[in-house]
This record gives C-alpha cells, sequence and structure tokens, in this order.
C-alpha cells in the first residue's frame, strides 16, 4: 500500500513517543493529524494524558477493542528503538508501522513486512498528508 492509500484509510493513529510539549515535533504532527479528523492514541510512559486523551505506556497496553483498530503506528522514537515498537505492532496487528522524519530501522522494516504490514520510513505524516491534499 502507498502512501495515498495509507493516509486516505487509516482512521486510528498510535504514536508511540508522543509528547505532551507544544514544542516537539510529535505534538505538532499529531495535533495537525487529530484536526484533519484522525483519532489519536497517545503512546509515551512518561505522560498521563495528551489534550485530555488518556496516554499508555506502550501498544500492548491499550485495551481491546481500541488495541485492534490501529491503522497506522506512528513512531517517533530514535531509530534503536524501533524494533520492540515493531514486535508490539505486529502482535496487536496494526497494519502500518510509519517512521517519521531521521528514522530509520531497515531490520525492523523488513520484519513488520514479513508480518503484512505496511512500512513507511523517514517520512512525516503532516507533510504527506499536506501534499496528498494540496496544502
Amino acid at each position: 500500500m502507498d502512501i495515498p492509500e495509507i493516509l486516505k484509510k487509516a482512521k486510528v493513529i498510535a504514536v508511540v513517543g508522543l509528547s505532551d510539549n507544544p514544542a516537539r515535533p510529535s505534538y505538532n504532527v499529531a495535533y495537525y493529524l487529530s484536526e484533519q479528523g484522525y483519532t489519536i492514541i497517545p503512546i509515551n510512559p512518561n505522560i498521563a494524558e495528551w489534550r485530555g486523551i488518556k496516554a499508555y505506556k506502550s501498544l500492548q497496553e491499550i485495551p481491546q477493542p481500541n488495541r485492534s483498530s490501529i491503522d497506522v503506528v506512528d513512531i517517533f522514537r530514535k531509530s534503536e528503538d524501533v524494533p520492540p515498537i515493531v514486535d508490539e505492532a505486529i502482535k496487536i496487528r496494526a497494519k502500518t508501522v510509519w517512521m517519521q522524519v531521521g528514522i530509520v530501522n531497515g531490520e525492523a522494516a523488513a520484519k513488520a513486512r514479513a508480518a503484512g504490514l505496511n512500512v513507511i520510513m523517514d517520512r512525516c505524516m503532516k507533510i504527506e498528508h499536506r501534499k496528498l491534499n494540496g496544502l
């Protein structure tokens, strides 16, 4: 599945590494995506909530049925921190793993693809969404 198709079909995005600090890129991207109608699930063990939405320590901590409705796992973590996140994304049966700008992990990407997930690396969901919509 290509980027436009992923963005058009996705409804629920789990943002791993989502900060509650408005100056951080993760906050800015998640805020934009929420304003575009996506449901955001914050994943960060260091915050209790993001903009009034309960945050979870990990993808596996998200209760059902919400966990099985995750279309995209958007990752804002260092490249070396990606493999366990991909393992969790596979376990919860997410449809896509999206590594933000500057985040690349070929081994984790190959594992996700082998499990049937779409993989996007080193791209920003906000930028790609804006391009798709001519903004």
